[in-house]
């Protein structure tokens, strides 16, 4: 062989060998990267616990208010089921007012009327209001439950409440029991 030939062939395997080597210095290169990406500074890993223990401690914040709200509502309405249970029997003392009021015995009239207003007291000082309707109110789908309809005896009444059949009651500021009305047809 010549030495033409042999110088030919080593340049090709310095050549070789060259790239060879290049190419494991770049991957020698990117490991370190790689190796710098994995292991964060301290500064990072401190600033990554204090955003974990921020978004943790705003998260557990919510969570007291949510809850203390809850709370709060539950007391407010803890009693709905005795307040409605009371409600009829609060309905028949007012229908029994009425007629014994009927009658001349006054000493009666005056003892149930006692005992109704005791009642009332009792149940307003539990939270619970009478929702106010009187005949020529608008009528609100939200509020009133409308039983009938019956024709308007006076154009200005179209469309409004024109008799209140039973009463409705509020418990603090949820409707435990809508009024049952009867509105004017229009």
């Amino acid at each position: 062989m010549s030495k033409d030939q042999y110088t030919k062939e080593d340049e090709l395997k310095d050549a070789i060998d060259n790239s060879e080597l290049e190419g494991n210095q770049e991957e020698a290169k990117g490991n370190v990267e790689v190796e710098a990406k994995e292991e964060p500074s301290a500064e990072q890993l401190i600033q990554i616990e204090k955003d974990k223990y921020l978004r943790l401690f705003a998260e557990f914040e919510n969570y007291k208010k949510r809850t203390s709200k809850e709370r709060i509502e539950l007391f407010k309405t803890a009693n709905q089921e005795v307040m409605t249970a009371l409600l009829p029997i609060m309905d028949d003392f007012d229908r029994g007012l009425v007629e014994i009021k009927k009658s001349e015995d006054s000493e009666l009239f005056t003892g149930i009327e006692l005992i109704s207003n005791k009642l009332k007291n009792t149940l307003t000082q539990k939270g619970l209001t009478a929702i106010e309707v009187k005949a020529g109110d608008d009528f609100d789908s939200e509020i009133h439950d409308a039983i009938t309809q019956i024709p308007a005896p006076t154009e200005d009444l179209k469309g409004k409440i024109i008799d209140c059949v039973e009463k409705g009651y509020k418990l603090g500021d949820k409707i435990i029991r809508h009024p049952k009305v009867v509105m004017g047809q229009a």
